[in-house]
């Protein structure tokens, strides 16, 4: 138990592998799936069509929107792309490479469907046994005799063994393996194209537009790990929030209540102030609930610019510039000179000094 805990918190941890797991798994499931599903062609004229198209077509839609919908970067790609622009520019061509990644992923179990049911032959046997040319496969004398209608409906029998009534008339086992034949070219066929189209996209892309393929890369993970962050800052801030407001609650209905466990504890006042220091710094300065709302609302409506302020060094002397360009209580060269000459500004008489203890 402990190494499935081990493993699903790695896939938490790497987004990439964890949805690269999502469809090796989902890939698999398709293949399962159509092997456990019971075929079962309508061998009706009107409808053999529909069936057989419907089994190649419909399945993949849905593995491919279910590949959608397990991927957590889709909700992340809509919010980023109906976000308010605010501070913060959007950019079309990181847009665009999340979701050819998310496409690209969510298109694997599909392919794999129609691989499969292509190789199967018998999805494409139910669509197209009625297009057959009868002659082919049967005795001209006895055709000549039938109606177009009873040929059509002869022919639709064709997937179904147990109602197929004219083995004399038509060779069955022919007419399967011609059609089944046809399906598997068709297979394989869509099996090389698809992997030459990998090959190709893999292959040709970062020779021409590598620097932007990092570039969209790198922020499309900055998005994502920015989600999560800001995701795990509220979560603990919310879990501080309400910590302090049970315990002020309980010191305002029951001080003796309060003093009882504390004695039971056994900590001291010291202990308590400093646990108290703790969870307030965690409040990051928000003690109220419209302030709260304000900050998410904000990071909504307009998130901030990506350039980071640079923060001075502890104990780094502050420099003023006047409106005149000279430099006020330090000066701006070396050691205090400018150009490597003493300025002739005196110098006051006072420094601030910044540090963060």
């Amino acid at each position: 138990m402990d190494k499935f805990r081990m493993m699903f918190q790695f896939l938490q941890s790497n987004q990439e592998s964890f949805m690269n797991g999502i469809c090796g798994i989902m890939a698999l499931a398709s293949a399962q799936l159509y092997s456990a599903f019971e075929f079962s062609c309508p061998c009706i004229p009107e409808y053999n069509y529909a069936y057989g198209i419907g089994l190649l077509v419909v399945p993949p839609i849905w593995f491919f929107l279910l590949g959608f919908v397990l991927n957590n970067n889709v909700s992340m790609l809509a919010e980023e792309w109906k976000r308010p622009t605010g501070k913060r520019v959007k950019d079309p061509t990181v847009l665009r490479y999340m979701f050819v990644s998310i496409t690209q992923r969510s298109l694997i179990a599909p392919m794999v469907w129609i691989s499969v049911t292509l190789m199967d032959g018998k999805s494409f046997l139910c669509a197209f046994s009625v297009d057959l040319d009868i002659r082919q496969f049967g005795n001209s004398t006895l055709i000549q005799g039938m109606t177009e209608v009873e040929i059509v409906t002869l022919l639709a029998k064709i997937p179904c063994k147990n109602i197929f009534d004219q083995p004399s008339v038509v060779s069955r086992e022919a007419a399967s393996r011609y059609i089944k034949c046809i399906s598997q070219a068709f297979g394989w066929f869509f099996l090389l194209m698809m992997t030459t189209a990998a090959f190709l996209i893999r292959a040709i892309r970062p020779c021409f537009t590598q620097a932007a393929f990092l570039k969209t890369k790198y922020w499309s993970h900055y998005i994502d790990i920015e989600r999560k962050l800001f995701d795990e800052t509220c979560k603990e801030h919310a879990k501080t929030f309400a910590k302090v407001c049970i315990q002020q609650y309980f010191e305002g209905v029951s001080g003796e209540m309060r003093s009882f466990h504390k004695n039971r504890s056994g900590k001291d006042d010291s202990d308590d102030d400093d646990d108290k220091t703790s969870d307030k710094d965690k409040l990051l300065g928000i003690h109220a609930q419209d302030d709260m709302n304000k900050v998410l609302w904000n990071w909504h409506t307009c998130k901030p610019p990506l350039a980071l302020r640079k923060e001075q060094p502890d104990g780094a002397l502050r420099v003023e510039v006047g409106s005149t360009g000279e430099v006020n209580g330090v000066n701006g060269g070396p050691h205090g000179l400018v150009n490597g000459h003493a300025h002739s500004v005196p110098k006051r008489e006072w420094a601030a000094y910044y540090s963060k203890v």
